[in-house]
């Protein structure tokens, strides 16, 4: 049968609806409940981004991608339902605002073996690809290795602000994805109509399917034979939606990293300019620094209103500084803090990958507040109530 010719610069979800299935070969998708969300986020591509023809045809490629994922998750599940047995044992998952040392932690806490982690080809490829062995030679990786490849040499200022690494821990934002209810939009192109609908969603659905596909995660995982028992999750979005996040996960405690808004926000909004150079000729950094400014602002103040009135008792406290100069110390406060103990192995492999890991390793990554539009003024009294509790008062 002849393939269908598709315009690969159409944002036009039923003409992407039908390039996923045609890709994936399969044309169950179980659920549908994406189809608003991605209906609106494609929307929002076509009348908010600015988005130039690259930038097009990008976008319609990973929602295909998305679709595609979606479809194969169906099929495996519909084959093998025992993968939704799998039972979740989450203690922890790493929050806090982004460049506060979330990514280090992660990765060192990850290195236990006893612990899961959700690896970057995994983030983009929840499901095997058709026909390959995926406990020996996964062809995901290959392909993961490219897409960054190919990502570092079209902006590559990326690398100075984040490790890529597709066989490393990575956000399972990148999973939530799948539902087009996580901030991924956002992170490609300037949508923030279609981010304010999006905050006025109820998640509840979209982490279900989180917990569909670590579940089946977990299944392959053990079935290449992993013998790691619990998980460790990451990822900043959380902050904003972090009631969703502890009652789909009821035995998780949230480690809340922590790092001076006046570093970390003015760094998060260089990132966010790197990723919108993918796809837009000339993203406004004023236009970054508002958007971004204001979503980690709503964030920090919903998860500090969840901790004063609703989770007081589920919050681990880290500091960056004191991980930058002691990690081993915080991961045991954390095993401890979630009643584990971290073995003499899991101890080895944490000072080994700080080790080997540290951020004088990178190039610098250089930025300024005010070419987001910042002020000290402004950025303390967006974050007063933060600040006051977590950095001032520690400072003194």
């Amino acid at each position: 049968m002849a393939q269908t010719t598709f315009d690969p610069r159409s944002l036009d979800s039923d003409s992407i609806v039908a390039e996923a299935r045609e890709r994936a070969g399969l044309s169950e998708f179980g659920d549908e409940s994406f189809r608003e969300p991605m209906r609106r986020m494609l929307e929002a591509y076509e009348t908010e981004a600015d988005l130039n023809e690259n930038g097009r045809m990008a976008q319609r490629d990973r929602t295909i991608g998305l679709l595609v994922n979606r479809l194969r998750v169906q099929d495996w599940l519909s084959r093998r339902p025992e993968i939704l047995d799998e039972e979740l044992e989450v203690p922890v998952v790493i929050c806090g605002l982004p460049r506060t040392g979330t990514t280090m932690l992660h990765r060192l806490l990850s290195s236990d073996p006893d612990t899961f982690a959700v690896r970057w080809f995994e983030c983009r490829y929840p499901a095997p690809f058709a026909g390959n062995d995926w406990t020996r030679d996964d062809a995901r990786i290959p392909a993961a290795k490219e897409e960054i490849r190919q990502t570092l040499e079209a902006v590559p200022g990326l690398a100075t602000v984040h490790p890529w690494d597709a066989l490393g821990p990575d956000e399972e934002i990148m999973l939530l994805e799948n539902t087009f209810l996580a901030w991924m939009p956002e992170a490609h192109a300037h949508v923030p109509e279609f981010g304010r609908w999006q905050r006025e969603q109820d998640l509840t659905e979209a982490y279900e399917y989180l917990k569909t596909l670590l579940r089946f995660l977990q299944w392959q995982k053990k079935k290449a034979g992993s013998s790691a028992t619990s998980w460790v999750l990451k990822a900043p979005f959380h902050l904003g939606v972090v009631e969703v996040l502890l009652e789909a996960f009821p035995d998780a405690k949230v480690v809340q990293t922590h790092r001076d808004p006046f570093e970390t926000i003015p760094s998060i909004c260089s990132l966010q300019l790197f990723l919108w150079q993918l796809g837009c000729d000339a993203p406004d950094p004023l236009a970054t620094g508002r958007l971004w400014g204001g979503n980690w602002t709503y964030a920090l103040r919903h998860a500090l209103e969840m901790r004063n009135t609703r989770y007081p008792d589920r919050f681990i406290d880290i500091w960056y500084r004191d991980v930058s100069s002691d990690p081993v110390a915080q991961v045991r406060a954390i095993f401890e803090a979630t009643g584990r103990t971290l073995s003499d192995e899991a101890t080895a492999q944490v000072r080994k990958w700080s080790e080997e890991n540290r951020r004088e390793n990178r190039p610098p990554h250089e930025y300024t507040m005010e070419k987001f539009g910042f002020s000290e003024e402004q950025l303390a009294a967006d974050f007063r109530e933060y600040r006051e509790r977590f950095i001032l008062s520690r400072e003194s």
